[in-house]
This record gives structure tokens, C-alpha cells and sequence, in this order.
């Protein structure tokens, strides 16, 4: 394991610890009775009430002085001052726990326990005189620095992408506004599953291994069950058990899960997500529509007090009624086609003028939806139901009532981008098993994405399933929408991410190849340039700086390099 030498310091802290007699990893429960929010919050108004305190949290900085001393704590709630008196701490003759133990052996990031009263400094902020101490966690590794003007404001953070989401944890700590985004967002679902239960439905949960990946149109990932000997699938939508739920007798049902499509990553898709889906008997699109408005704007204003979201420089309003639109009204109003009165051959015709990539195996539906996604789904900012697709597009959904080779199906977009999508549902178990077939056909000729032919399912649709309204929300493509975020990475607390490169220790050799004579290896190690690559992005004056004290140090006979030879190891 390469360590830095911030890393080998503070393992000889913990040995020192130990040494004294202090347990750096305890075992037993620390009572807390108070939070740094609750104290800010409350503290002016009810002063007697914080005489005895006990809190806990993350050091997040010092300010060491003589035999008196501050430091900043940061617990789940926010941060505090802490007041360290050396006299307080020790009021006997020992004076170790101050001098040693909390002047020398803790760090940035240490986790501790602390006891005293609550306190205004002469500079007005309040603070908690510490009177007894206790460590709890010693932090091994350094936490990123973080720096903040008068304001608040960041000017030198942890910022980098990459790293903030392969160490979530690092970020949560350092950046206490990501916390908000989570909790929003667990928010939002809260408020989803109240309003749900309210209603009666029931929530439930279903496999996420799948004999036959069915639900959806997407590809999804395949694993190996050993003892069955047989393929399995991870999940790509909850629809086909949800309903089976509802022909067993269920008037509404519901599900937060996970779902996994083998697919790209972008900005708005990763291979894992959170959706929930409800099924409600005797229920259909429009009234779905109805229900719809409802929850969102319910969790709008759970989340940010209004029903109003401000993305980017767009300003989002929850608030219903939204307007519905025909997927073919959608395209005429923003491009000026009307593609109904078009055969299929003119209408692939426009597709190419447009510039579009199509082939000749997409029907007159499937070119529908396509220049839907090309032309018109960047137009519809402000929440949209876009209503009646293609038949050929959705083959779990009720034909229409009323238009020919359309089905009773919307979709819910925002900014955009779809967030929800739903069905009056298909209960003809004949219709279905024709429109499964379709999806076999469609398989055949190279469609991966095409569903599976789901015998189980239409077995339960041929014991009859009552008229069914069906919704699919995604929940992180919401929480980006109410927290004003462009990724959905940002809302994930640990994203889908290629696998991190470990970085290989350098040899003698390659130091050499690199012009470090050989007695000053050890050196450059202990610095923590572990790699060539640490090596060629350091600092050439730190380095022959820090050479002059680690030649004392370890005792190395060698005069010391020039400094331009020094620059020549880096360059």
C-alpha cells in the first residue's frame, strides 16, 4: 500500500495513542444529548438549558495556542466552536491530555466526544467550553482542504468529479451541501409512500432476479444462478409482478426499487436506478394523469416549500393542471409536420431531410417516436403529458378507446426529459399474448431491447385481471429536476464508475531511469513519491527543501543534490 507521509504520520499517532493508554477505536456507547444545530438554533432563547452538554462529531479545524485553544466541530447537523483550556482539561499536575494528546496527536478529521457547558465568546459566536474530551475515531488519512472566505464561499475545493463520486464519503464530509441534495431526495419519496398509503395502496416488493426480463424495452444484465443452472436477469422494470399482484386481488399496489439496463452512461442514465411504479384496479390514464399532479405537487412543495424548481436559468411549476398533448399535436406544433396525414414512405422522406438515421425496418410508429426524440423533447420545458402513442411503441398498453393504431398512454416530460411514464393497462390476455409475438418478431430481426415472450404473465391475465391504470416515476431524474441538478450523478450517492486505477509502486529502477541517484530513494519515499508519476507532478523547491531535513533524518552521508538536479529528476 503506497502511503503519503500525512499517512505514516498519523499512524505513529495512533501507535502514540495507544501508547498512553488510549484507545483511538472505542468500544462503548457516547451519549450525545444535544446538536450543533440545535444549540445555534436555540441556545439565546433558552441559555439554562445548555449548561451540560455532550456532542459529538468530526474535527474540522484548529487554532492551537498557548495553554488555551479553539476548534471546529462538525456533526450531522451543521458545525460548532469548541473552547480547549489546558487548566479545564487537567486541573492536576499532568498535563498530558492537553499538551500531547490534543496539541500533538489529533488531526483534522478525528472523530471525538466532547462534554461541557454552551458559551458566547467575546466576539459574539457561541461555542462549547470543553471540560472533558474523548477520541473516538483517529482519522488515518487526510481530509481534503476545503477553503472558505468570510462568506462562506469556496474558492479551493473538492471539486473534482471523479473523485467526488468515488469517495462519496469524502465529499459528504467536506462539501455539507451535498448532504442537502440526499436528503431532499429521500424527501421525495417520503412523501410519495405517505401519499400512496393514504390512498390504501399497498406497498410491496418484488424479485430482482427474473427468469425473463420483461417491463420495458431495454437490454438488461444476465447472471448465472448455480444451483438452478439456469440464466437469470437483473430487473429492468417491477410492471409484469406488479400486476400480477393485481389480478391476485390487490386494488393498489406500489414499489420503490432498483431497476438495472445494460446501457449507456450519460449525464441523465446510469445502468442503475430508482423508479417507483403504482397499479390501481379499476382506474385509467386519464385519471392517472389526475393522480399525477397531485403527488408531484405534493413532493414539490415537501422538498423546497413552493411548487415552483428553479433549473438552471428555467424556472419549473409543479403545480397542476399540465397541459396534454398528442404525441402527433407535439410534433406538428414544433416542427409544422403533421406525420398523420403521411404514409410511411414520405415520412421517411422527412426523417432523412431532417438528417435523421433511420432504417427500413422501422414502421410508420416507430419513425413517430423517433422524431419525437429528435424534434420535440428539448422544446417541452415546463411538466407536459405527451398522450396516445403508437401502438407498435408500447406493447403492455390498452388500445384506444377512440383512435386507431394509438394506445391510452402518456408520458410525463419535464425540462426536457421523461419522468414518468404510464398506461391504461392491457388486459386482454389474447391482445397481449399478439403483442408479445410482435415483440418476438421485432427480437428476430436484431432488436435487442425487444421484450420476451412472458407465458407466466398471460397465464395470470387469463384468470382475468380488472381495468388497471399503471405509472412508472423516476425518482432521480425528479430529484435532479428539484435540487437543480444537470447529472445524475449528483443524486446518487455512489454512481456506476469504471474501475479505479491502482497505482503501481516505482522500482529502484525506475527511480534511477528517472536520474535519482540510488542513495536518495528513500527520501523521495518517505515524502510519499511513491510512483514516477507523484514524482513528476511535485514541487521542485518542496522536494530539495524537504531533502535538506530528511538527509538528517535518515542519516544519509551523500551531499546533498544540486538544485537543478533536483528539477532534472522532475522535469
Amino acid at each position: 500500500m503506497l502511503l503519503s507521509e500525512q499517512e505514516l504520520l498519523r499512524r505513529q499517532k495512533r501507535e502514540e495513542l495507544m501508547k498512553l493508554g488510549i484507545d483511538p477505536y472505542p468500544a462503548e456507547e457516547f451519549e450525545v444529548n444535544v446538536t450543533a444545530a440545535d444549540i445555534h438554533k436555540n441556545y439565546d432563547n433558552n441559555k439554562l438549558d445548555y449548561k451540560s452538554v455532550t456532542i459529538a462529531g468530526r474535527l474540522m479545524g484548529f487554532r492551537i495556542m498557548g495553554s488555551a485553544s479553539f476548534a471546529e466541530l462538525q456533526d450531522n447537523t451543521g458545525r460548532i466552536q469548541l473552547y480547549f483550556r489546558r487548566d479545564d482539561l487537567c486541573p492536576d499536575e499532568d498535563k498530558t491530555l492537553y499538551n500531547t494528546v490534543f496539541k500533538k496527536l489529533l488531526d483534522i478529521g478525528d472523530i471525538i466526544g466532547a462534554k461541557g457547558f454552551v458559551f458566547t465568546t467575546q466576539t459574539g459566536e457561541v461555542s462549547i467550553h470543553v471540560q472533558e474530551f474523548k477520541i473516538l475515531t483517529k482519522s488515518l488519512r487526510p481530509l481534503p482542504v476545503v477553503k472558505r472566505d468570510d462568506e462562506g464561499n469556496v474558492y479551493d475545493g473538492f471539486t473534482d468529479p471523479e473523485l467526488r463520486y468515488r469517495q462519496r464519503y469524502v465529499d459528504l464530509i467536506v462539501n455539507p451541501e451535498v448532504r442537502d441534495i440526499f436528503v431532499k431526495r429521500a424527501r421525495i419519496i417520503t412523501t410519495m409512500r405517505h401519499y400512496f398509503d393514504s390512498k390504501g395502496w399497498l406497498e410491496v416488493e418484488t424479485p430482482v432476479l427474473q427468469s425473463i426480463h420483461g417491463g420495458a424495452a431495454a437490454r438488461p444484465f444476465k447472471t448465472h444462478h448455480n444451483a438452478l443452472d439456469e440464466d437469470l436477469y437483473l430487473r429492468i422494470a417491477t410492471e409484469l409482478h406488479l400486476k400480477r399482484l393485481i389480478v391476485g386481488g390487490f386494488d393498489g399496489v406500489y414499489e420503490f426499487g432498483k431497476l438495472f439496463r445494460n446501457e449507456g452512461m450519460d449525464r441523465t442514465h446510469n445502468p442503475e436506478f430508482t423508479t417507483v411504479e403504482l397499479y390501481v384496479a379499476y382506474k385509467d390514464y386519464h385519471w392517472m394523469m389526475a393522480m399525477t399532479e397531485q403527488v408531484l405537487e405534493q413532493v414539490a412543495l415537501a422538498v423546497n416549500g413552493t411548487t415552483k424548481a428553479t433549473f438552471g436559468d428555467k424556472e419549473l411549476d409543479f403545480a397542476g393542471p399540465y397541459p396534454r398533448l398528442s404525441i402527433t399535436e407535439a410534433i406538428e406544433k414544433f416542427t409544422g409536420v403533421n406525420v398523420e396525414a403521411q404514409d410511411l414512405a414520405s415520412l421517411q422522406a422527412q426523417c432523412r431531410a431532417w438528417g435523421m438515421e433511420i432504417d427500413d425496418t422501422m414502421g410508420k410508429g416507430k419513425l413517430i417516436d423517433e422524431i419525437f426524440g429528435e424534434k420535440v423533447e428539448e422544446h417541452i420545458i415546463q411538466p407536459t403529458f405527451i398522450i396516445d402513442h403508437p401502438v407498435e411503441m408500447s406493447p403492455l398498453t390498452k388500445k384506444h378507446r377512440s383512435k386507431a393504431g394509438r394506445v391510452e398512454r402518456f408520458e410525463l416530460f419535464v425540462n426536457g426529459r421523461e419522468i414518468a411514464n404510464a398506461y391504461s393497462e392491457l388486459n386482454d390476455p389474447i391482445d397481449q399474448r399478439e403483442r408479445f409475438e410482435d415483440q418476438l418478431r421485432l427480437k428476430e430481426r436484431g432488436d435487442d431491447e425487444a421484450m420476451e415472450m412472458d407465458d407466466d404473465f398471460l397465464r395470470a391475465l387469463e384468470y382475468g385481471m380488472p381495468p388497471t391504470a399503471g405509472i412508472g416515476i423516476g425518482i432521480d431524474r425528479l430529484t435532479m429536476l428539484l435540487t437543480n441538478n444537470s447529472s445524475i450523478q449528483e443524486v446518487l450517492f455512489f454512481p456506476q464508475m469504471r474501475a479505479e486505477k491502482k497505482p503501481e509502486m516505482a522500482t529502484d529502477a525506475d527511480y534511477e531511469a528517472a536520474g535519482v541517484p540510488k542513495v536518495w530513494i528513500p527520501a523521495l519515499q518517505k515524502m510519499g513519491l511513491m510512483t514516477i508519476e507523484q514524482l513528476k507532478g511535485a514541487n521542485p523547491n518542496k522536494v530539495f527543501n524537504d531533502l535538506g531535513g530528511l538527509r538528517k533524518k535518515l542519516k544519509i552521508e551523500a551531499p546533498m543534490p544540486k538544485k537543478e538536479e533536483v528539477e532534472g529528476w522532475i522535469s
